[in-house]
């Protein structure tokens, strides 16, 4: 006969010999014993915890005539036959390749007929969650009117995807992950009653790598037995798993928390050179500081589930490093680790992470997400851009003022010496300043104000780079005038009509209502606002006449519509009267 893997021959045929569901085992011993068992069930849980064993094994003791104490004897001529899986009243159907409604109808018509050979009918449905809706309808029918000869068993890794109406009608029993432990304790008696030598670290390491499955754990072993011709090793166990020793992940760990760039990158090399998997090591180092925080609360809980294996460096390490390293360590990891599941480099993520756990190792905060090497280049190609415009606006800052500055000889500020610049740019658009002023208020500036720095948040780099030495200087309730320091930032801003849909759907979006914004140079600004009052000086003082008494003595300063108009658009602390 050909080999068969372990698994196959220790399989469980008791419900003793089911490792890790003694909450369940019980249950369905007892039922059989009081004869109370159901006529459906749903067994749910993780791949590998015995699942469709338990449903064999259900099957034969309550077809069993030699039953004793629920468990079946595995000697009769029923129990053989449907441990061989010839028995025809006992079907195991496979819901993956046979999901669809005429299967079940299949089944629903079958049913009505009594059974052969055995006292019960079970029908063993695996991986039930993928049958069709038109097939769980028609399975729906059979669970609620059932023939008192016929038991079905659903077994499913994904349970929440199974109709309420279907689960309603059964007793759900949950499978939990087998404990390292158990697993270990369970090869333990394989190995001893096959009389290969083994490793007990090496079984340690499957156990842990099994991740709560005996299927898992029992294929992993017989992995490791091939490899190392029938016997099982530490070295050979690692290998298999691709799993780092205890030793490695603490040296790495301890040069990373020491912010030891270099030695932890020296060690990670080593790692890969030995073709560990990449995935494998970080959950392995996940585990190693899951470890090392329990520690500190419970060690009890640790020894028990690294099997008694932990060494007094550990606990020393343990004790040593701080909670709030190993919370960020983790973040990164986990980062990391989602980062690396469609990757084909992860010896680049790998070097990445190591840099970035020592960063936080020497106390500089971790970054909110994980910089990928996509990431990294656009971020350094728009660090570049600014450095260029930086440059460029220094340059042009530099000429201004060499061109603006007096001469020793002059007195006053050289009017002529802006003249041939105010020449060169685009003139000021009174035609859209004036309409603005008309209207001006205080208020209205003031919430311009207050919004202006948030504004500038929503624009893109280059366009803060131009308004970074702008500011409001009027507003009204149907636009605004923005002031530049420079000249030569007022030409580009005005010849940027990018720059101004940005500005103008901005302040819609902040403020709720539609401003037209206009630009002027702010060494423009004192002429424009004085030529504005000195043209609409006579239009206020005729309009305050009008309603005066014609022989009133003169208006005072307070009264003065020029300086009303002028307390209005700009604020009566920042406007100062002096006389003629």
């Amino acid at each position: 006969m050909s080999y068969q893997a372990l698994y196959r021959v220790w399989r469980p045929q008791r419900f003793d010999e089911v490792i890790g569901q003694q909450v369940i085992t019980q249950t369905l011993k007892n039922a059989i014993v009081t004869h109370q068992t159901s006529h459906a069930y749903l067994f749910a849980g993780p791949r590998g915890t015995g699942k469709t064993s338990m449903a064999k094994i259900f099957a034969k003791a309550v077809n069993c005539r030699f039953a004793k104490d629920g468990e079946p004897c595995n000697e009769c001529e029923t129990c053989v036959s449907i441990t061989a899986g010839t028995c025809p009243d006992v079907l195991e159907i496979d819901a993956a390749s046979n999901n669809g409604v005429e299967e079940i109808r299949d089944i629903r018509d079958k049913v009505k007929y009594a059974p052969t050979e055995a006292d019960f009918k079970v029908y063993i449905i695996d991986e039930v969650h993928m049958l069709s809706t038109g097939a769980f309808n028609a399975l729906l029918k059979t669970l609620e009117e059932p023939p008192a000869n016929v038991i079905f068993i659903l077994a499913t890794t994904e349970p929440q995807k199974i109709p309420a109406t279907i689960i309603s009608r059964t007793q759900r029993f949950d499978f939990r992950r087998i404990q390292p432990q158990d697993s270990y304790d369970r090869m333990v008696y394989i190995l001893d009653e096959k009389k290969v030598d083994y490793d007990e670290r090496a079984l340690k390491v499957v156990a842990k790598a099994a991740e709560g499955g005996m299927r898992d754990a029992l294929s992993i072993l017989d992995q490791t037995l091939s490899f190392g011709d029938n016997e099982v090793t530490l070295e050979n166990a690692l290998l298999v798993t691709g799993s780092v020793t205890r030793e490695l992940l603490t040296t790495y760990t301890e040069q990373v928390v020491a912010g030891s760039t270099k030695e932890a990158l020296v060690t990670l090399q080593r790692m890969m050179d030995e073709g560990k998997d990449a995935g494998r090591f970080i959950e392995d180092l996940v585990g190693y500081a899951r470890d090392l925080l329990l520690y500190k609360q419970a060690p009890e809980l640790v020894q028990a589930a690294e099997l008694g294996s932990l060494s007094d460096h550990f606990a020393d390490f343990a004790k040593q490093v701080d909670s709030e390293v190993l919370y960020q360590m983790i973040n990164e990891l986990d980062d990391i680790q989602r980062q690396m599941r469609m990757t084909t480099h992860p010896d680049v993520y790998l070097e990445i992470l190591t840099i970035k756990l020592a960063e936080i190792g020497r106390g500089i905060p971790a970054s909110s997400s994980a910089v990928t090497p996509a990431a990294a280049a656009a971020s350094s190609e728009v660090v570049t851009n600014l450095q260029r415009e930086i440059q460029e606006l220094k340059t042009a800052l530099n000429q201004l003022q060499q061109s603006a500055k007096p001469t020793p000889t002059t007195t006053e500020k050289p009017k002529s010496a802006r003249k041939p610049a105010s020449t060169k740019q685009q003139p000021v658009n009174l035609a859209k300043v004036y309409p603005v002023l008309g209207e001006a208020t205080r208020q209205s500036l003031s919430e311009v104000q207050e919004v202006w720095r948030d504004l500038m948040t929503t624009l893109e780099v280059t366009q803060r780079a131009v308004m970074h030495v702008s500011n409001p200087v009027a507003a009204s309730a149907t636009g605004i005038i923005v002031a530049f320091d420079y000249s030569f930032l007022y030409q580009k801003a005005t010849s940027d009509q990018d720059l101004v849909d940005a500005l103008e759907n901005g302040l819609n979006r902040v403020l709720g209502k539609s401003l037209a914004v206009v630009f002027v140079p702010k060494e423009d600004w004192p002429s424009i606002r004085s030529d504005y009052l000195t043209q609409h000086k006579s239009e206020l003082t005729h309009h305050e006449e009008s309603a005066a008494d014609p022989i009133a003595p003169a208006e005072s300063e307070a009264d003065n519509p020029t300086v009303t108009k002028a307390e209005e658009l700009f604020g009566s602390d920042i406007v100062n009267v002096k006389p003629d």
